[in-house]
Parts: structure tokens; C-alpha cells; sequence
């Protein structure tokens, strides 16, 4: 037993060996801000509001809810290179992937950014709401945003890949980082958001892998929160990076966008709160 964990251990390693070589390669690609997804094309079915005129226009949203793709800790949109094309062939025609600055030190300044983002992407695409995949820290301001700042009306589905929920023990020496700080277990972020949230509209999935290094311990990539609909997913044998690479973790995130329920479909539910998918 103790020969097959190691050997686990050995096969995830080297695949995020192989996937952190293929990200550096990628990596000033994601750079510079990704151009922005078109309008829809109007329609007469649903009135909008009153143009400068005062005249009423009449436009309605086409297809599914646009998903924002949101990074980590000192990464950029290149880490979704993978599931943004998993994403556009599951059907989901505007997905977009937001950079916020490298300079961050608060990631309520994070959030406050992605909110300027979602109110631009619900004007320009005419949808009410948007759905969200954070990886890592992304997934915590993500988070931050429905919990603290009113993001739960706009957020339908919020997806978080190996995010420190409860607050991660690796790398003491980093804590010379602010966003780093905010993400050890008792940050007054974390407290914050562990405050009571009554009436959360917004739907969370969270998937955590039984081999990420980068949390520590494991489990807190799980969310626990009372007031929270919440859907935990287990992913075994990979590691931190391969979570928004994996093409098993991108069908499961594709099922939990488009799931209507709590659950995503497909999962194994080990009677717990939390799934298998790999």
C-alpha cells in the first residue's frame, strides 16, 4: 500500500515538473490582457434599458453565462490555456480570463477588480449573471467578492481549483508577500469570510486534490462554511498545477457550470460532501 502512494506521489510530481516547464514557456503570453469577446447581436424578444435618447432597446443575451477565468499567486490568464478551450468546446461561447496587477498586495483590491470586470461583461454580453474558476488564491478572491462585496447577484456558479478556503502552512519564508499573509490560516480575510453569510445565492464547487503540495493540509481546498451551498470534489493523483490543466478536472468543472443542483453531475458522492473524478 505504502509502495503505490509513493509511486502516486512520484507520477504527480513529475507531471507538475512537466506542466510548470510548459507554463514558463507560456507564460509571457498571458502577459498582456486578452481581447475582449464581442457583444451579441440584438434581439427582440426582451427589452433593455433606455439608450441616451431615452429610447427603450430591445436586446437579450444568447447562449450560456459568460465564465471568468481568474488566476493565482503570481501567475497570469496563460495557466488557463487548457480549460479555456475545454470551456468554448463544452458549449460555453464567452469565456474570458481577467490579469489583475503582479503589484497586488490586498486581494479585496483583487476583488473589488473583478467586480468592475463582471458589472463590463454583464453590460456588454446582456446576461444577468456570469460563472467563475479561480485557481489557488484566485479562487479565495473570487470568494471574497460574492461573500463581502455583493457579488452573489451576479455570480451564478462559482468554481475555485486547490483555493486555501481555510488557509494554507506552505512556504513560511513567503509571508513577506501581503496576498501570501492573507492566505495563512486565521487572516482577518479569512475571518472575514468565515463571518455568517445569510442568503448566498451564489452556488460553490470546490475541487481539491489529494496530492497538492501547495495546500497545507490537503483538506483545506475543501470549503466549509454554514451558510454556504457547497459541493466539495476530490481529485486523486494530481497536483496542485495540474488542477486547471487536467482534462478529467476540466469535464468536471464543465458539469458543474452547467448543473442546475449543488452536486456535479457525474461525481461519485462518498456520503461525506465530497467526490471523486480522477
Amino acid at each position: 500500500m505504502e509502495f503505490t502512494k509513493v509511486t502516486a506521489l512520484m507520477k504527480a510530481t513529475a507531471l507538475e515538473l512537466a506542466i510548470l516547464t510548459g507554463h514558463l514557456v507560456l507564460y509571457p503570453s498571458g502577459i498582456v490582457a486578452e481581447r475582449l469577446s464581442a457583444a451579441p447581436a440584438p434581439d427582440t424578444d426582451t427589452a433593455g434599458d433606455p439608450g441616451p435618447d431615452g429610447e427603450v432597446r430591445q436586446v437579450r443575451a444568447r447562449g450560456r453565462r459568460p465564465v471568468v477565468l481568474l488566476h493565482g499567486f503570481v501567475d497570469n490568464r496563460s495557466v488557463f490555456v487548457l480549460l479555456r478551450r475545454a470551456l468554448l468546446r463544452g458549449g460555453r461561447d464567452c469565456v474570458e480570463s481577467l490579469n489583475y496587477s503582479p503589484l497586488t498586495c490586498d486581494l479585496r483590491t483583487a476583488a473589488e477588480v473583478l467586480g468592475r470586470r463582471v458589472e463590463e461583461i454583464r453590460e456588454r454580453t446582456g446576461h444577468d449573471e456570469v460563472d467563475v474558476v479561480g485557481h489557488s488564491l484566485g479562487g479565495l478572491i473570487a470568494r471574497y467578492y460574492v461573500q463581502r462585496l455583493g457579488g452573489d447577484a451576479r455570480v451564478r456558479t462559482l468554481v475555485t481549483l486547490g483555493t486555501p478556503h481555510a488557509g494554507t502552512t506552505v512556504a513560511p519564508l513567503a509571508d513577506a508577500h501581503p496576498l501570501v499573509r492573507q492566505m495563512r490560516p486565521g487572516s482577518e480575510v479569512l475571518r472575514e469570510l468565515a463571518e455568517p453569510a445569510p442568503g448566498c445565492r451564489t452556488r460553490f464547487v470546490s475541487f481539491w486534490s489529494d496530492l497538492d503540495r501547495v495546500m497545507v493540509p490537503v483538506e483545506t481546498a475543501r470549503l466549509r462554511h454554514a451558510d454556504l451551498v457547497v459541493h466539495d470534489v476530490r481529485v486523486s493523483g494530481i497536483g496542485h498545477l495540474a488542477l486547471p490543466v487536467h482534462p478529467t478536472v476540466a469535464t468536471g468543472v464543465l458539469e458543474a457550470l452547467d448543473a442546475d443542483g449543488p452536486a456535479a453531475p457525474g461525481a461519485r458522492d462518498d456520503g461525506t460532501g465530497t467526490a471523486s473524478v480522477a
